[in-house]
């Protein structure tokens, strides 16, 4: 179909002369995923559907016992606005809240927004320069104190200081103003048009938190904050307890703001272990309800299932399993910090080495052997939404070829069968966090490379340091101290523009921003940059989608990143447990208080 069918298609819907899901469904036949259809129908000023709400049993808040859940990567604070890693953006999600969220169609739901701000409704300006949203009334903090304008301003201002050193900064950046219309309105508005206007404060990236608490440490203060881990938030459920990287607890809200929930009286949210016993405690010996990120081989859950206590929970997400490789040198130290921008790695700035190790990496076995339904081969960086997704690229494993790539570049072998050039060897240390699947795959890349002539030697982080958030840990992958690493990145919602942002040049992480900068290989490409810029203001979602995918097309052609799968969601329930509506565009607690156990 081309762009003019898709338009008069659109006016159908908006006409009333064709039923939305009809025309979700027509895409969906072409290739289009549902999130992006319903996207395309909002910006072209056609009111959203409803959400679906799960089923919920109860009838009353409380009187559910607790709820014991797994994250075999332990929490290390409780700011979602310092959370690199998903482990301490979901501890932060028991106790704060965004003002919508996704669900797994994409939809907006209402969180702390009174509704979904719309063209229709005059809360959404129809060129994305502005938008408005109403707050819903009655929220109190667990404090007592009430849930105001005041407090999403706040946020505002706090995550966009470059003092603050938000990882969520790039959220609010393109927020010019953020307005107080009244207690209960903000108005946001744009420095440009905005098609991504509801990148601030919805999802992961868009909590609020409370202006009374967190006012005294803005700016280079932030860090003091001693509710950076004693949480005071809106969600359904207070703070107790924790001990960083062991344990949070928490207890119900019972001025929770939406009417008989939560169901569990208490929370209790234990990190550590690894991944295999965590997929143990839940579906063989049923002592936690849930287990999160189950990176396991698939037979092993597939086995575990059978014990009949529990189910493996597989969706689609948006997140790619990849190999980085650092286009800085990460051995040579500049102004107290190594991988600086202001080096050039030794040798994988060279395209033939780059082009080489992309031919080592076998997707196929991997996926085979290793992830089975947890994952697909791809080659691209950007897999979803589907109309997002490039048809220009392709993955090859070739041995052969690497070898002639590498020949042809002038790396010859050495007595010991390890090139080398210009007195460089090509030896990389590759570095992961610990987990089987992860390593594994880490020694599949490795045989490849050494019958290509490559050493790698193989450096696995504990998770909980990998994925830390602690600027003064070295061994965290934002400070990607080693030549390649290989990690799963989250893309956060069922649109690209902050996931893409990733390759932005003033994104690279640095001690400046205190390795809170996404842009985690330091790769600098001014096309990149100018065609970034472009989609950030580009309505026609037909055109911007077009731009998004030159994007990924220029990191698969520099082989800025390998692309190793197109990963699912996947964790552990126990059998009674319900209403858990698992998203791939936001936290797995998203709807924590919706999660009930059936009697």
């Amino acid at each position: 179909m081309d762009e003019q069918g898709l338009r008069e298609l659109i006016e159908d819907v908006r006409a009333k002369r064709l039923n939305r899901r009809h025309f979700v469904h027509m895409l969906v036949g072409l290739g289009l995923t549902a999130p992006m259809a319903a996207q395309m129908l909002g910006s072209a000023g056609v009111a959203q559907a409803q959400p679906r709400n799960p089923v919920f049993t109860p009838s009353k808040r409380g009187g559910g016992g607790p709820l014991k859940i797994l994250w075999w990567q332990a929490p290390t604070l409780l700011n979602p606005h310092f959370a690199t890693g998903t482990k301490d953006q979901d501890a932060s999600r028991i106790f704060y809240e965004p003002l919508c969220s996704y669900d797994p169609d994409g939809n907006l739901v209402p969180i702390l927004a009174a509704g979904v701000p719309s063209i229709s409704s005059g809360t959404l300006a129809k060129d994305g320069t502005w938008v408005l949203w109403r707050l819903k009334r009655g929220v109190t903090w667990h404090d007592g104190r009430p849930f105001t304008a005041d407090d999403v301003v706040f946020t505002w201002e706090y995550a966009k200081d470059p003092a603050t050193a938000a990882v969520t900064s790039g959220s609010y950046t393109s927020v010019e103003r953020a307005e107080k219309v009244d207690s209960h309105t903000v108005k946001l508005v744009f420095a440009k048009p905005q098609p991504f206007w509801f990148d601030a404060f919805c999802g992961y990236r868009g909590i609020i938190i409370p202006k009374h608490v967190f006012e005294p440490f803005k700016g280079a203060k932030s860090r003091e904050a001693p509710a950076n881990l004693k949480p005071v938030g809106t969600g359904p459920y207070k703070f107790v307890d924790f001990k960083p990287g062991d344990v949070v607890t928490a207890e119900i809200n019972p001025t929770y703001h939406v009417p008989n929930r939560p169901f569990f009286d208490t929370v209790e949210m234990k990190g550590g272990g690894d991944a295999a016993s965590a997929a143990r405690a839940v579906l063989q010996t049923g002592e936690y309800d849930y287990a999160w990120n189950l990176q396991v081989e698939d037979d092993i859950l597939q086995r575990l299932e059978q014990g009949g206590k529990g189910r493996i929970e597989i969706w689609p997400t948006g997140n790619p399993e990849h190999i980085q490789l650092n286009q800085c040198d990460p051995w040579k130290e500049v102004d107290g910090e190594r991988a600086s921008v202001k080096t050039t790695h030794p040798f994988l700035t060279d395209p033939a080495v780059r082009q080489a190790l992309n031919l080592l990496v076998d997707r196929a076995s991997v996926q085979e052997q290793i992830y089975g339904r947890q994952g697909k081969t791809s080659a691209n960086f950007l897999n979803a939404p589907s109309r997002f997704y490039s048809r220009n690229t392709r993955w090859e494993f070739s041995v052969d070829k690497a070898n002639q790539v590498l020949d042809a570049a002038g790396w010859k072998r050495g007595a010991d069968g390890i090139r080398e050039r210009d007195g460089r060897r090509l030896k990389m240390v590759f570095q992961t966090s610990i987990n089987a699947p992860r390593q594994k795959t880490q020694q599949v890349v490795k045989q490849a490379a050494a019958k290509a002539g490559i050493e790698m030697e193989l450096k696995s982080v504990i998770a909980s340091v990998f994925f830390a958030s602690d600027p003064a840990n070295s061994d965290t992958y934002p400070h990607f101290y080693a030549d390649i690493q290989m990690y799963n990145t989250t893309m956060g919602a069922p649109d690209p523009q902050y996931f893409m942002n990733q390759f932005s040049s003033w994104e690279a992480s640095s001690k400046e921003n205190k390795w809170q900068g996404r842009n985690i290989t330091r790769w600098r490409n001014e096309e990149y940059d100018r065609i970034f810029r472009s989609a950030e203001a580009e309505m026609d979602p037909v055109k911007r989608a077009a731009l998004f995918i030159r994007m990924n097309d220029l990191v698969i052609q520099n082989v800025v990143v390998i692309p190793v799968l197109w990963r699912t969601g996947v964790s552990a329930a126990q059998t009674r447990l319900r209403g858990m509506e698992l998203t791939g565009w936001d936290s797995t607690l998203w709807r924590l208080s919706h999660w009930y156990r059936q009697p």
